[in-house]
């Protein structure tokens, strides 16, 4: 897995632009998808240690793309947390039974963010 890449899954550029600045001035580089199937070719590629991804998106959401990154065994282990409008109790459990390891309600707070993704990351990378 490449250490320092998080991938992007959001179809609106404005949220994909403020996590990248965030992430990037965390010590991260950032990877943006518009949609999941975007997201999916370029996790197979890039193979990154986190993904932040939208629940909402044209062509495949969040949830397909979490099961999918879990089904696949050289991305599984990444650090997956999920963002969405929705975060009623059902919502948040669904992503989670999806696959992420992690829910934020937006808006999002960008440190906030930051913290829990690395927080994800360091629970992964330790097997916690």
């Amino acid at each position: 897995m490449n250490q320092n890449l998080i991938l992007i899954a959001d179809d609106d550029a404005d949220v994909r632009d403020l996590l990248t600045v965030s992430l990037e001035a965390a010590g991260y580089r950032a990877l943006g998808a518009k949609d999941g199937h975007t997201a999916a070719r370029i996790l197979t590629v890039a193979k990154p240690i986190g993904m932040i991804t939208d629940v909402r998106m044209p062509a495949m959401n969040g949830m397909e793309l979490c099961q999918l990154a879990r089904s696949n065994p050289d991305i599984r282990e990444m650090a997956i947390l999920m963002v969405s409008g929705n975060a009623h109790a059902y919502d948040v459990n669904a992503g989670l039974i999806s696959g992420a390891d992690g829910y934020l309600a937006k808006p999002l707070a960008p440190k906030a963010l930051v913290t829990e993704l690395q927080s994800l990351i360091s629970r992964r990378h330790l097997g916690v």
